[in-house]
């Protein structure tokens, strides 16, 4: 059991803190360059808490794990809407006024559509990863153009970097020179080695654990694998909770969403091209939609999401992963 588990658990450690360490690194080495702080704040600290899913993605696959791969994109979107959104209303009830907001919502559902019936239809190849890496690329180029007529009415993007940047300040990007850009450089690398290490030895232990159980890869990356990685997610969506800041919740869980899809799906696709899983196709595919357009509803409507809707999305992550597990 301890040669599962630990693998398991010092992975996610690892991949958590080294995350972290990247980020802060990389954050500092952009602001020495000269680079513009709503560029930094929109991709390196907006997309860093991904890092994780990222890492752990690439190197299941591979290692031939798709299960692993694709149930950790999947599961994370999942777990990011009914776990850790439930959690989020808990705390404080969730209220989405922002329009930005509600257009992200509806990008996010639509790369869930098109994911979904790609893998369907054919296996995830290169020119699906590199199709879906551009249209990311272009999504974070208009949310910076949003953005830089300082518009009131943030976006996905934007909340995303500031629920990192509240749940831990030292990530903000600093106004004036801090340390020496070789230091920045090499907390950088070094979170970078930690982040790589972390996701071997996370997709080692999962392997390892649905070996010793029985229980499929699939499953093991759509629960386990997935909810570990994105406990960066749960930290700041909890902590816009606490802050009673609604819309930095909601647009971190849909920024979130967008890039497990086009990023980490892109990525994995165009570093280990693989087909997803029969069994998610037929299913767990069809929940991330499923949920996806729930949340969307909710947005749209203007109806904010209450502490007993939060029940009910943790009650509803309950009941899947109870349908899932064998």
């Amino acid at each position: 059991m301890t040669d599962v588990w630990l693998p398991l658990l010092g992975g996610l450690v690892l991949l958590i803190a080294g995350g972290e360490f990247l980020v802060r690194g990389a954050v500092n080495v952009a602001t020495r360059l000269g680079v513009s702080p709503l560029v930094v704040g929109l991709t390196l600290v907006g997309f860093g808490t991904s890092t994780p899913e990222l890492v752990t993605s690439v190197q299941a696959a591979l290692s031939d794990a798709p299960g692993i791969a694709y149930g950790n994109i999947v599961g994370s979107n999942i777990a990011n809407i009914l776990l850790i959104l439930g959690i989020a209303a808990l705390i404080a009830p969730i209220a989405v006024a922002s329009q930005a907001l509600r257009r992200d919502g509806a990008v996010m559902l639509a790369v869930a559509v098109v994911f979904a019936g790609l893998a369907a239809v054919l296996p995830m190849g290169r020119p699906v990863g590199a199709a879906f890496v551009a249209a990311l690329g272009l999504y974070v180029w208009l949310a910076f153009r949003q953005e830089r007529v300082a518009a009131p009415d943030h976006g996905a993007v934007y909340d995303k970097s500031l629920a990192l940047q509240g749940a831990d300040p030292a990530l903000a990007p600093p106004k004036t020179a801090g340390q020496p850009l070789l230091v920045s450089l090499l907390i950088a690398l070094a979170g970078l080695a930690l982040v790589v290490l972390g996701g071997r030895f996370l997709v080692e232990g999962a392997v390892s654990l649905a070996r010793g159980f029985g229980i499929s890869e699939t499953v093991i990356g759509l629960t386990i694998v997935a909810v570990g990685t994105s406990m960066p997610e749960l930290v700041t969506s909890v902590v816009a909770g606490i802050r009673k800041q609604g819309d930095v919740a909601f647009g971190n869980i849909v920024g979130s969403n967008i890039y497990n899809i086009l990023g980490i799906g892109g990525f994995t696709a165009l570093i280990a091209p693989g087909a997803v899983p029969p069994e998610m196709v037929s299913f767990d595919n069809l929940v991330m939609i499923g949920v996806s357009a729930a949340l969307l509803l909710v947005a749209w409507t203007g109806l904010r999401i209450s502490r007993a809707e939060g029940l009910a999305l943790l009650a509803g992550y309950g009941a899947y992963v109870w349908l899932i597990w064998p």
